[in-house]
């Protein structure tokens, strides 16, 4: 175990005296009587660089640091979902005062210190929770990595699989009849070449490590979320990636919220990363709240979170998105499909540069570690479409949020994100001021998943989906570019035809793209209804385009009213889509035929 003397204190970096070898990189490190954690991120003769992830208020020169032998990791095991932890997993309690829920951060506790998780004992501790576990080997069965060998019922929503380690394999020498265990108690006995293995129903696994896998698949079903603008427009595919960049007040957290709470992912974990205490607590009691429309069950059935907000130890911010892609990872080795939040990445890359500076690193852009684009792609391509070790299929889609200050999207981390991303949601705040949410704007969106799910959307919504949503895009684009010409000469100045593309793309805006989430009809809309909607939509353009062509005067179309009544579809209920699409177009025909009537 290697031993050092503390001989320097910058914030939460410390210069730590070594005459001997031992320490490593990345290696976890107790400091002090308090046994402070910390990670070792650079080696030099007889010095040692630890950033440390707690306060270090108190450390003095002199003090002990130990090695622990092991790097960095989080503990693999049931109880995860449903619980909320700091960015190195450590338990967040959760508190009831007069003025609501509230956060509260206390490091150091001792039965909430790191090492305790990573090495739990086996004492029997009466603390410890036990778990209904069903086994699911035999004795003389043969296992392999990452073969599940016991069950456990952890939510309601989520049923743990217990997987044999990625460097163990033999053959079930022993195992323990159904019942209730504490994760660290022996479940199964291995044979192997050398000698028995205990399998307990806990793993540690170092969090800056990808878990292995057998191969990435081609990615070919999309991650529904209910929201119009993204799964008709700008899709993301399961296993895909996503970046949703936008300045202060834009609604990247509340667009986050709304995919986390709607999307048909198995699990969703959130890492609130260097952001407001009060974001994360409206997480809590809303995710409390919610039913998950797919099982009928609490969201937070299936919800992970990891809190590292703004006035918790910047250290720790960084590290937090690796833990929580590391918990993703051992869901998707289960056969899970996991969607990964990450609000927001411009944190985690600002707590890169606070510790690249005081390490007094050569700066890039902006003050950034030349290392930034490494870092952000070490986090991106954990992200996948998988065939697990136990031969199943899982995957994990990571949203991430950008906030560029300014919302100037030329920064760096906006930049670089774009480098690993396929679909980029770009947030305005013109529409975001002007209360259309979600405010993405569709100008400067875009997605490079289209062609994979292409094939999805031709054999679940039908052949003409692809080209409804072209034809909707297009006109989107022309509203964009008659109102540059608006602006100049005035919009009733404008020919029928330009005035009548405007009028549908304004319905294209408010009655498709924009979204009320307190409305219980708009808040999630099927795959069916948004094709419905968009059919209802093209249907009016054309018909309006007969009635030009019958001599109908642009301003005859606007009196009736039928643009607002198309507008307002998206408050029908959902699931009645062929009523609606019959009663739309009866509708619309009936306008048609009273104009020509008048005419």
């Amino acid at each position: 175990m290697a031993k050092g003397e503390l001989r320097t204190i910058n914030g939460p970096l410390l210069a730590v005296r070594a005459d001997e070898p031992g320490f490593f990189v990345s290696e976890l490190v107790k400091v002090g009587p308090k046994n402070l954690l910390g990670e070792v991120i650079a080696l030099r003769t007889h010095r040692v660089i630890i950033q440390l992830f707690e306060d270090p208020s108190g450390l003095s020169p002199g003090l002990t640091v130990i090695g622990t032998g092991a790097p960095l990791s989080v503990a693999l095991k049931p109880g995860l979902v449903g619980n909320i932890f700091d960015g190195i997993q450590r338990p967040l309690r959760v508190e009831r005062q007069t003025v609501g829920k509230v956060l509260t951060y206390q490091p150091s506790r001792p039965k909430e210190s790191l090492s305790e998780i990573f090495f739990p004992s086996r004492n029997g501790d009466s603390d410890e929770p036990r778990w209904q576990t069903k086994i699911t080997v035999d004795i003389g069965q043969e296992l392999n990595p990452g073969d599940i060998f016991a069950e456990i019922d952890e939510t309601s929503a989520v049923t743990y699989r217990a997987m044999v380690p990625t460097n163990v394999f033999g053959i079930v020498e022993s195992r323990v009849p159904d019942g209730k265990y504490t994760a660290d108690t022996p479940i199964v006995t291995l044979a192997t070449e050398e000698g028995p293995v205990d399998l307990t129903l806990t793993q540690h696994w170092p969090i800056r490590v990808p878990r292995p896998i057998l191969g990435r698949m081609a990615p070919g079903n999309p991650l529904l979320t209910g929201q119009r603008i993204i799964d008709s427009l700008f899709p993301v595919t399961k296993g895909g990636t996503a970046a949703i960049p936008g300045g202060f007040g834009t609604g990247k957290t509340m667009t986050q919220h709304q995919i986390a709470k709607w999307a048909d992912a198995d699990l969703i974990i959130y890492i609130g990363c260097g952001e407001r205490g009060n974001e994360m607590t409206e997480v809590l009691e809303d995710f409390g709240k919610l039913t998950d429309p797919r099982t009928g069950k609490p969201l937070l059935a299936r919800t992970i979170l990891i809190a590292n907000t703004s006035d918790m130890p910047v250290a720790a911010r960084e590290a937090s998105i690796f833990t929580g892609m590391t918990l993703a990872e051992c869901y998707r080795d289960m056969g899970y499909h996991v969607a990964l939040m990450a609000d927001s990445t411009s944190r985690w890359a600002e707590a890169l540069r606070e510790i690249s500076g005081r390490l007094e690193e050569m700066p890039a852009e902006e003050g950034y570690p030349a290392y930034l684009a490494s870092r952000l792609g070490s986090f991106y391509e954990r992200a996948g479409y998988v065939e697990t070790l136990c031969g199943k299929e899982g995957s994990i889609t990571v949203v991430g949020a950008v906030s560029p200050q300014g919302a100037d999207f030329s920064e760096p981390v906006t930049q670089n994100t774009k480098r690993f991303v396929r679909c980029f949601w770009a947030l305005d705040k013109q529409l975001a001021y002007a209360r259309h949410f979600p405010a993405i704007d569709w100008m400067n969106s875009y997605t490079g998943y289209l062609g994979d799910l292409e094939e999805w959307y031709t054999k679940n919504a039908g052949p003409d989906f692809p080209k409804l949503r072209e034809k909707i895009l297009s006109l989107l684009q022309e509203e964009s570019n008659l109102l540059e010409i608006a602006k100049l000469i005035g919009a009733d100045i404008l020919p029928d035809r330009e005035r009548l593309t405007l009028a549908l793309a304004r319905v294209i805006r408010l009655g498709f793209a924009q979204q009320n989430a307190y409305h219980p009809s708009d808040v999630y809309t099927p795959l069916a209804k948004q094709k419905t909607m968009m059919e209802i939509i093209l249907y009016l353009w054309e018909t309006c385009h007969r009635l030009l062509d019958e001599g109908i005067e642009m301003d005859s179309l606007q009196k009736e009213g039928i643009f607002e009544r198309v507008i307002a579809v998206k408050y029908k209920e959902a699931n009645t889509e062929d009523e609606m699409r019959s009663g739309y177009f009866g509708e619309i025909d009936m306008f048609r035929d009273r104009l020509l009537g008048a005419g």
